[in-house]
């Protein structure tokens, strides 16, 4: 036993792209070890052939379900029997769902009731209920590699970065970090940056490579809403520009 935190991950590969697949298992290696690795799909479907040489590059198990009715998805249900066996059988620490459907939605909020974090991967159409319900979700679109904090700025995933005035006109982004930040404060107004991602990460699904920043220290100061001192440093701290302005 390695003590990691062991992680499902599981693919619906109808909705997804092959060619991601390296920065979802190395994103999920942040978390613990993916030690079971399946992607469903209808295999005698000419759409998934992309998909053969990463199953056997990542040992990816292929679990076959055909299409028992014109315009319905089995591969969906299929899916969600086996998250339900996995969680009371082997009781993974967290699951890894990569789908853009909807339809996750239930099953997600069902994983996360019983313990288990889960980790969305999708589109950027994805629907809202269905990212929200994850307890994160990294959208796949435009990210060209894996990234963590420690890791130099060429290697760090890479989507379009939102400007100052789109990060300030979104006004859900706008109150979730106000908020983080107020709850996080100490005595003298100042919120450690490692305190507001916990506050943040209690309130939503949200990861800020999502806006095209490597880093949420990074991401707070591009909205200019936000003041931060001791920058580059592990107490890297930060406060609202209005607050020191209305006290």
């Amino acid at each position: 036993m390695t003590g990691k935190p062991r992680v499902a991950l599981l693919i619906d590969a109808d909705n997804s792209p092959a060619s991601k697949i390296g920065l979802i298992l190395n994103e999920l290696s942040t978390f613990g070890e993916t030690n079971v690795r399946r992607a469903y799909g209808n295999w005698k479907k000419n759409e998934l052939k992309g998909w053969e040489e990463q199953l056997h590059e990542h040992a990816i198990r292929p679990m076959q379900q055909f299409d028992y009715s014109k315009g319905k998805n089995a591969s969906d249900m299929a899916m969600v029997i086996d998250a339900l066996d996995l969680l009371y059988t082997d009781k993974p620490d967290a699951f890894g769902i990569v789908s853009s459907d909807s339809d996750f939605t239930p099953l997600v909020m069902h994983l996360r009731a019983k313990g288990a974090a889960v980790y969305g991967f999708g589109a950027r159409k994805t629907p809202e209920p269905f990212v929200n319900a994850c307890s994160r979700f990294l959208f796949l679109d435009d990210l060209r590699a894996a990234e963590s904090d420690d890791a130099p700025d060429a290697e760090r995933a890479a989507p379009l970065r939102w400007s100052k005035a789109e990060l300030q006109k979104d006004k859900k982004l706008v109150q979730l970090l106000r908020n983080a930040v107020y709850s996080a404060e100490d005595d003298e107004g100042w919120s450690r940056v490692q305190a507001v991602r916990q506050q943040i990460g209690n309130q939503a699904s949200f990861d800020h490579r999502n806006y095209g920043y490597s880093t949420l220290t990074k991401l707070l100061a591009a909205t200019d809403l936000f003041e931060l001192v001791d920058e580059g440093t592990s107490n890297v701290s930060v406060r609202e520009k209005r607050q020191r302005r209305g006290k």
